[in-house]
């Protein structure tokens, strides 16, 4: 019995033993994740390009160097990868999967595929081929793109006439650019469905909204020779821009004859809407990224501010030769001096000795750049080309506040920033100047304080009919102010002259380099574009 008894606890401890082992092995055997979770961790690592990721996931480690060609081939900019329902039997499964790619320049292009799995090292794996990519795909095989580009559409004057041929003068040519051949620099930039020495647009208008003037190429994508998808193209959209090509015919006749660098902008007072840029010059363009300080166009903001503060253009005020500000002497154009008179008639004059002082004990730093900023300066420009804002740093002396009150200092601005000021004077509200309508403007508008527009209208005129610019024959009912902005270094200085104004509809600006007086060069200048605008 004994023994007997010894015999059936062997058995036992046997069959436990067995029980123990097949419960391991079973254990050890079984395959741990589901092809749906290996499906989805290697898809989203396909849409991230993260190509570590997806090589952890397959079955068998190789590189997948076909995922970067695709990408680069095709302009992928990004990815969606959708999957659906494994469909598993025998240790495999296929997850299919939905792929919407984003081509530059092309549009979308979605397919369906679907990836293999089988069970690896306990796990569920990737049993990649190059038909998990695409299902048409073969090995070696590799991505491209064929395309067929429309016609490219018009950049127009604001009547709708085309601008973009070469025929309308090198002014115009310089807002509007030109075709070039692209380099292989251009193609990294615009997209694989671009080319080299394809005709793209360098510079100006033509590059700015190069994409919006090509249009959408008609594209076959290709893999091997084969095609995969065609996608429909589309059409450039033309641009306008707001150029009246009278008024810049008229500032062409202005400055072309002029013998030193010249420049012109117009603008629409009401609107901002840039009517005209000229240059005499080729090359920079002065008119919209010139840095001149503006002389004593700047007293027009100066005025601003003091007629703000309560002077009245009648107010007795005093312009002598000389007089001192924070330690800088300043003097009167050609040493003049006026004695007492009214503050409108000092604005005519030009009195420098008149307008450092007033800035001084009326308006202060903090005052003169605030004002500066209501009509344009320090504001950001969006005009479609490159244009440099007007800049007004705030004086960290009396001196340099004497000195910005007068338009000298460290005071920048352009042609257009300028004329800016002066529709800015005409309207009563300074708009950011606009070249494109459709542009978002970066600046917002600002209307001038109460009580300033009329009085300043006045003292404008008087500038045109018994100032400075008395003798330049500017047409009755021109509103303006001359400057004569000194640069350079040394005992003699040369100067920049500058004439801003504005007469029904137009506002202006001209600036001429090294020209010398205002109210002798750039006025007379002035008088000849009014004179040569189309009659309303």
């Amino acid at each position: 019995m004994a023994r007997g008894r010894t015999i059936a606890i062997v058995s036992g401890a046997t069959v436990l033993a067995l029980g123990a082992a097949g419960g391991g092995a079973y254990y050890l055997l079984h395959t741990r994740g589901t092809p749906a979770e290996t499906a989805q961790r290697f898809a989203e690592a396909w849409q991230a390009g993260d190509q570590a990721r997806m090589r952890a996931e397959l079955a068998t480690p190789q590189e997948l160097g076909v995922y970067d060609q695709f990408r680069q081939g095709l302009g992928v900019e990004s990815s969606t990868i959708q999957v659906g329902a494994p469909a598993e039997r025998d240790g495999r499964a296929t997850v299919p999967y939905t792929a919407t790619h984003r081509l530059k320049n092309a549009g979308e292009w979605t397919y369906e595929g679907e990836i293999a799995l089988k069970v690896a090292d306990r796990h569920w794996k990737v049993d990649w081929t190059p038909a998990t990519l695409h299902p048409q795909l073969t090995a070696g095989a590799k991505f491209a793109l064929r395309t067929s580009w429309p016609d490219r559409a018009a950049i127009t004057d604001a009547g709708g006439g085309r601008i973009d041929t070469g025929d309308a003068g090198g002014s115009v040519q310089q807002l509007v650019g030109f075709l070039d051949k692209a380099t292989k620099k251009d193609v990294a930039k615009l997209g694989s469905a671009y080319k080299v020495g394809q005709a793209i647009g360098r510079g100006g208008l033509q590059e700015t909204f190069q994409e919006r003037l090509a249009g959408t190429p008609a594209t076959e994508i290709q893999a091997g020779g084969k095609t995969l998808k065609k996608i429909e193209g589309s059409d450039g959209e033309p641009l306008r821009t707001t150029l009246d090509p009278g008024v810049q015919a008229a500032a062409v006749t202005a400055v072309k004859d002029v013998d030193k660098p010249a420049s012109m902008v117009a603008i629409a007072p009401g609107t901002g809407e840039i009517l005209a840029v000229v240059n005499n010059r080729g090359g920079f363009n002065r008119a919209l990224d010139g840095r001149y300080p503006p002389g004593s166009t700047f007293k027009a903001v100066t005025a601003i501010g003091l007629l703000a503060d309560g002077l009245s253009p009648r107010d007795t005020v005093t312009c002598p030769q000389y007089v001192t500000v924070g330690g800088l002497r300043i003097r009167n154009s050609e040493k003049a001096e006026f004695g007492s008179l009214s503050f409108s008639d000092s604005f005519a004059h030009s009195c420098n000795t008149t307008f450092a002082p007033l800035a001084k004990e009326r308006l202060g730093a903090d005052k003169l750049v605030e004002t500066a900023e209501q009509v344009g300066f320090n504001q950001p420009l969006a005009i479609g080309v490159p244009a440099t804002k007007a800049s007004f740093p705030r004086a960290q002396s009396d001196a340099e506040l004497a000195a910005e009150s007068f338009g000298q200092g460290r005071i920048t601005a352009s042609p257009l920033s300028m004329a800016s000021v002066a529709a800015a004077i005409a309207d009563g509200t300074w708009r950011p100047p606009t070249l494109v309508p459709e542009l978002k403007q970066k600046a917002e508008a600002r209307k001038l304080p109460d009580g300033v527009t009329e009085p300043l209208h006045d003292m404008m005129a008087a500038v045109v009919t018994k100032g400075t610019a008395k003798s330049a024959g500017l047409p009755s009912g021109t509103r303006g102010k001359t400057g004569t902005a000194e640069y350079g270094s040394g005992p003699k200085l040369d100067s920049h002259a500058w004439f801003i104004g504005f007469t029904e509809g137009v506002a202006f600006a001209v600036v001429v380099e090294g020209g010398g007086g205002g109210g002798k060069v750039a006025a007379p200048i002035a008088a000849d574009f009014l004179r040569a605008l189309p009659s309303p």
